[in-house]
């Protein structure tokens, strides 16, 4: 959910240079389309579950029944999330390892990123919560949980779930514990630095599974759903080599990825009794795998292609922002008696393309302009990757 948006890639202007200045190397920002795509499906599938979620309760007051479509877990797209934020860290950020001043920057570029949007839907829940809590049938505010979801502290509601008062929160709570660690040993060269971040994920969730039952907030920092990001990582590096697949092997993983969350839908008893990475975790890297080492550079992507990757510039804005379109769309079905006129599945599609309208008008007038505000003031602005140095030679003696 919290992953950077992309720019196209742009070919910058021809400079003259002197035969002693160092040819320019491409952009680490490059854009990986499909991979932009599939954030936008990502974030539409946790919308539609959502919003057929809503849509039951809609049906349930009318006195009908409603039929969901689940062909797959629509949940899983948070999976796909955490695959692809593990591979976009390491995309991006390659010319950061074992520089001077690169943790640094990492770490405050991905706060500008997450955190003013996350505070300001955080806000309004919070507003909404006090102002009128039967809406959201909230009745566990207090200071120090408000302070915890604000700090992406993973803290226990008196239902025992942990989650913070915005419950979709919960994601960037494992999101912020992955770039601490991101930030941690990206002052190694990447190859040392992917070895120490994987080991530290994996040494996690074994400790999880033998010291268990731990307090929290480490039983939730433990949890197996953390190697997703580990997945995403190991594809962040293929991405780096020069590895790419034929379109038909990459059609027959994606296939493969589908059709496993297919069987994980159709036979949810089984899939209960495994670990999420395992029974959502593999397939979203498969697919991810197939649409992040998709051949590079064209320029003239369709116009689906195009559309699809502005959603997935919005992704994060469609992501915290659909509960409340798709709670406000309910309330005006139902008041309207546009619920008895229309059925459910207009609801449903009336509230998701709303809630596409409302993610990229947010993006682009609020999260966009934030974003570069937040990151000016953490001294994280275009100017500040000027200033990398490498690490002195005596402190990595042999480079990767």
């Amino acid at each position: 959910m919290q992953q950077e948006p992309m720019a196209a890639a742009t070919t910058p202007p021809m400079r003259h240079r002197s035969a002693r200045s160092k040819p320019v190397e491409p952009s680490q920002r490059e854009t990986l389309v499909q991979v932009q795509v599939l954030r936008a499906v990502a974030a539409t599938s946790v919308a539609l579950r959502h919003a057929q979620h809503d849509a039951a309760t809609l049906e349930l007051e009318a006195g009908r029944t409603f039929q969901a479509w689940d062909p797959i877990p629509w949940s899983a797209g948070v999976d796909i999330f955490f695959v692809i934020s593990g591979l976009i860290m390491v995309h991006t950020s390659r010319q950061l390892f074992a520089k001077t001043g690169g943790a640094r920057l990492f770490l405050s570029r991905r706060l500008a990123r997450i955190v003013p949007l996350y505070w300001t839907v955080t806000t309004l829940y919070l507003a909404v919560a006090l102002l009128a809590p039967s809406v959201l049938n909230q009745d566990y505010i207090n200071f120090r949980f408000v302070i915890e979801s604000y700090f992406f502290i993973p803290a226990t509601r008196p239902d025992g779930v942990v989650q913070p008062i915005y419950e979709l929160g919960w994601t960037l709570n494992y999101e912020m514990l992955f770039y601490v660690l991101f930030t941690a040993v990206i002052v190694l060269p990447m190859g040392r630095a992917v070895t120490a971040l994987l080991t530290t994920l994996a040494g996690m969730v074994l400790v999880g599974y033998l010291a268990a039952p731990l307090p929290e907030p480490f039983a939730f920092w433990s949890d197996p759903i953390v190697l997703e990001f580990a997945f995403g990582v190991t594809i962040g590096i293929m991405c780096a080599s020069s590895l790419r697949p034929s379109g038909f092997i990459r059609a027959c993983v994606a296939a493969a990825g589908l059709g496993a969350l297919m069987l994980a839908a159709a036979f949810p008893d089984v899939s209960m009794g495994l670990a999420r990475p395992v029974v959502y975790g593999i397939p979203a890297s498969l697919i991810v795998w197939s649409a992040a080492l998709a051949p590079g550079g064209s320029r003239h992507e369709s116009l689906a292609a195009r559309w699809g990757a502005s959603v997935g510039d919005a992704s994060y804005a469609l992501y915290l922002l659909h509960p409340f379109v798709i709670r406000a769309m309910r309330v005006f079905f139902w008041r309207t008696g546009l619920i008895f006129a229309l059925g459910p599945w207009a609801f449903i599609a009336s509230a998701l393309v709303i809630t596409f309208g409302v993610a990229l008008i947010t993006y682009r007038l609020f999260e966009k302009p934030l974003t570069r505000r937040a990151r000016r003031l953490l001294g994280a602005g275009p100017s500040s990757r000027q200033q990398l140095r490498p690490f002195p030679v005596t402190a990595y003696p042999k480079a990767d």
